[in-house]
């Protein structure tokens, strides 16, 4: 079955967009306004004879090979990563280029529009209001805000995933802030 760059163009033509198709690299090329990313270009790309879909955004960043918080920039990618579905991180080392990527192998099955279309806005979203503010405050302080909510984010995951463990750590602390303080007391 696979998904051809037509379908894809129906998909697009669907929503209204613009787009150009590239035959020869089995791709379209285009774009979107966005608030956080300057010329936010999107590929589509097929390969393997469209059985394998590619949705990215080249050069989110670039030129970050010498800067001073490389490191912070390429853990904040791991972490956006880890809190996001679909969406993954490329890094070129060779110039610094950031790329923002969805893929997944359709092998004998078609790509739908609803999942064209989540695939699309998903990585749209996600790089736009989620990962760039905090990336761009990366790069320009070396910390990222989103280590600031990891404990409330924990929080949140045990409540989820173990009902009632967090009154049992809330009474667990209370208990060794007692024995703690008679302790120091005598």
């Amino acid at each position: 079955m696979a998904a051809t760059l037509e379908q894809i163009a129906h998909y697009l033509d669907e929503r209204g967009w613009r787009y150009n198709i590239d035959k020869e690299n089995s791709r379209i090329i285009t774009g979107v306004a966005a608030e956080n990313v300057d010329n936010f270009l999107i590929v589509i790309q097929l390969d393997e004879d469209g059985e394998f879909f590619k949705l990215f955004a080249p050069q989110v960043l670039s030129g970050i090979q010498n800067h001073p918080h490389k490191d912070a920039i390429l853990q904040t990618m791991l972490c956006i990563s880890w809190e996001t579905k679909m969406l993954q991180w490329e890094y070129d080392p060779t110039d610094g280029e950031i790329r923002a990527i969805i893929e997944f192998p359709l092998e004998d099955s078609t790509l739908t529009e609803r999942q064209f279309n989540r695939c699309l806005n998903g990585l749209i979203q996600i790089v736009d209001e989620v990962a760039m503010p905090r990336l761009k405050h990366v790069m320009e302080t070396g910390e990222d805000p989103g280590d600031e909510d990891i404990g409330e984010r924990l929080l949140l995951t045990l409540q989820e995933e173990a009902p009632g463990l967090l009154r049992v750590l809330e009474k667990a602390m209370e208990a060794r802030k007692k024995r703690g303080t008679s302790f120091t007391e005598n």
